[in-house]
């Protein structure tokens, strides 16, 4: 594998990291909530409750972003080369195992690994080594 250097880009990387963790702290801060998407739209969907405006700006924040983002930089190019029948079993699983898991990437990777909590440390863990042996045995077995 070789790494291409020119696309290498440390800084926007910082900065998006920073502004994910700055997001995730206020969050916590001022809702005592944790920024998982997956328990975010899980709880929008069933009965209107008090914190659904909150949930709803989080989620349009998630859309918005990249809008805003084109207007000042070109968007990256995305190309996806699983069909339509793949992608949708892979947001059902991912779906699945959200549930499984009590919380998704965001919520463990991010907030629970800062949280320093033992089952988001095995989570993170599960969902990385998920991710390797599937790219292992699709693109290289």
């Amino acid at each position: 594998m070789m790494i291409a250097w020119s696309q290498f880009t440390p800084w926007s990387a910082l900065a998006g990291g920073m502004l994910i963790g700055l997001a995730t702290a206020l969050l916590l801060l001022f809702k005592g909530r944790i920024a998982g998407i997956s328990g975010i739209l899980g709880n929008l969907l069933k009965a209107p409750g008090r914190d659904h405006p909150w949930r709803l700006v989080f989620l349009a924040g998630l859309l918005v972003s990249p809008v805003l983002y084109g207007l000042v930089s070109p968007l990256p190019e995305a190309m996806v080369s699983a069909s339509g029948a793949t992608l949708i079993l892979a947001g059902l699983l991912v779906g699945f195992g959200s549930r499984l898991g009590a919380g998704c990437t965001s919520g463990h990777g991010i907030c629970g690994l800062s949280r320093l909590s033992l089952r988001s440390l095995l989570a993170t863990m599960t969902f990385m080594l998920a991710g390797m042996l599937t790219v292992a045995l699709l693109r290289h077995w």
